[in-house]
């Protein structure tokens, strides 16, 4: 039955009408992810001596074994960005006579077939045949190195289970910001060490089975807890259905005294919420307000008189970071919908407009929320309140109009980690000027005067923007209708 499953996956392959592109693009990422493990294998086979001699190291192994805990850390990030998951293929494979738990082992046992689940044997194998193993005993070496490899492989099965009942969800984003923590956070703020609390373990492993046994039984468990999973959802109204999202049809208030506009702008904050890369943008805002604790508190960024320069660019980036993000795709949202907006009598005005009222919403939210850095000094305030009205009255443009360059297709429904839909290089070129805006305003005042005189010079230019912004927000509209059938071919094109 699982030959007759793969034979089934070669056919859909090779009877593809995109066959000939998707063996070059396979082709070219298999040589990619060969040179990228043939360095990860080369890491390993000189591992002891990059710890010794690059980081002053006298025992390779010590350093070793108190540090795999960071790379388990590590490996758990990088699953949960770029594993993906093997639900989709469900659909294909239901509606067929065979057993749904070989179709579940089917697809579980393809998703282990991938360069993630070498990387922690092309690391630490070498790294084990060349100083464990001569300095313990081949048994000793075998029984570390399996432990290893059972743990990146426990963690393979949890990130099945995590990323299909958490992935883009608050309680996800949780997770992973107290992985974050406890990987970075608990040695920079100096609460423990947790490499030296498990080195222990790993060091166990070398006078006995028992790691080996647990983290085997571990492994196990997680491969049951993913297929147990699996099994119980493996139906087409589950895998149809979005996700049940507190406040979907929820609206802001103040948007229905905006006629059309408002009401345009109540439905794109509906697509916000429901849709899984949108919603990822807007919870990933959430956790970047906490981006200035990195800056506001660090010594190295604190002046004798006044404060550094580089806060301009914390403030611009916390009071517009949702902007940033979901701006910089401005008509790719709604690409599957935009001939409708084209048909209807204002209905580009009112789209543009109503996101235009979503972004100044969303960034005066953002601007409340990061009131309280005032603990940090007036200064800091000052900042947050200058940057933010520069943001409304000439960032809030700069990203809207620059956004208009050759617009892609995307689908909402994909999710935001290592999604490139939608982005083409507009999107990239277009951070320098929003970025670099605030500074050619603050900096002359700044050094001709004081540091005050270039957030007053912020805040006007924001402020005559703001008063201008009726006829600045006019130029995306007539650049878009200009650009209308371009736009909407581009937008029809498959993804």
């Amino acid at each position: 039955m699982m030959l007759q499953l793969i034979k089934l996956e070669l056919l859909k392959t090779m009877r593809s009408t995109s066959f000939a592109k998707s063996v070059l693009v396979a082709l070219f990422l298999g040589l990619l992810g060969v040179i990228l493990l043939s360095y990860l294998l080369l890491l390993g086979f000189f591992l002891k001596e990059v710890v010794e001699k690059g980081f002053n190291q006298p025992d390779a192994y010590v350093a070793v074994s108190a540090h795999l805990i960071y790379f388990f850390l590590a490996e758990f990030m990088y699953r949960y960005f770029t594993q993906k998951l093997p639900v989709i293929e469900l659909e294909r494979f239901l509606h067929l006579p065979i057993r749904k738990s070989r179709i579940i082992n089917f697809l579980l046992a393809r998703s282990f077939i991938s360069p993630l689940t070498l990387i922690a044997f092309l690391i630490f194998g070498p790294f084990a045949f060349k100083e464990v193993m001569p300095r313990f005993g081949d048994g000793a070496g075998w029984s570390w190195l399996f432990c290893i490899l059972f743990t990146s492989w426990s963690l393979h099965w949890l990130m099945l289970w995590f990323k299909q009942k958490f992935e883009d969800s608050f309680t996800g984003l949780a997770v992973i910001f107290v992985v974050l923590l406890l990987g970075v956070g608990s040695n920079y703020y100096g609460w423990f060490n947790i490499g030296e609390l498990m080195k222990p373990v790993f060091d166990y492993s070398l006078t006995s089975p028992v790691p080996v046994a647990v983290m085997f039984v571990i492994c196990i468990a997680l491969y049951r807890l993913a297929y147990s999973y699996y099994y119980q959802n493996a139906y087409l109204e589950d895998l149809a259905k979005d996700e049940e999202v507190k406040f979907a049809n929820s609206s802001f208030g103040i948007f229905n005294r905006f006629g059309l506009a408002g009401e345009l702008a109540n439905l794109e904050w509906k697509l916000i919420i429901r849709h899984k890369k949108s919603r990822t943008y807007l919870m990933l805002a959430g956790f970047f307000l906490l981006y200035g604790l990195i800056f506001y508190t660090n010594p190295a960024y604190q002046a004798e008189a006044g404060f550094s320069h580089m806060f301009i660019f914390v403030g611009t980036f916390i009071t517009s970071i949702f902007m940033l993000q979901y701006g910089q795709l401005f008509l790719s949202w709604n690409s599957a919908n935009f001939d409708f907006f084209l048909q209807r009598r204002g209905g580009v005005e009112a789209l543009v407009r109503g996101k235009y009222l979503l972004f100044v919403v969303t960034s005066a939210l953002c601007f409340l929320a990061s009131v309280p850095y005032v603990y940090f000094g007036l200064d800091i305030l000052l900042i947050h309140i200058a940057t933010f009205l520069f943001n409304m009255g000439v960032v809030i443009h700069l990203v809207v109009y620059l956004s208009l360059w050759k617009p892609k297709p995307m689908d909402l429904n994909k999710g935001a980690m290592f999604n490139y839909e939608g982005v083409g290089i507009a999107q990239f070129l277009m951070m320098l000027p929003i970025f670099l805006g605030p500074y050619a305003v603050y900096f002359p005042f700044a050094l001709l005067v004081n540091q005050y005189a270039g957030l007053a010079a912020l805040a006007i230019t924001g402020l005559v923007g703001i008063v201008f912004s009726p006829y600045l927000s006019s130029l995306p509209v007539n650049k878009i209708l200009k650009n209308r059938y371009e736009i909407s071919s581009a937008f029809r094109q498959e993804l």
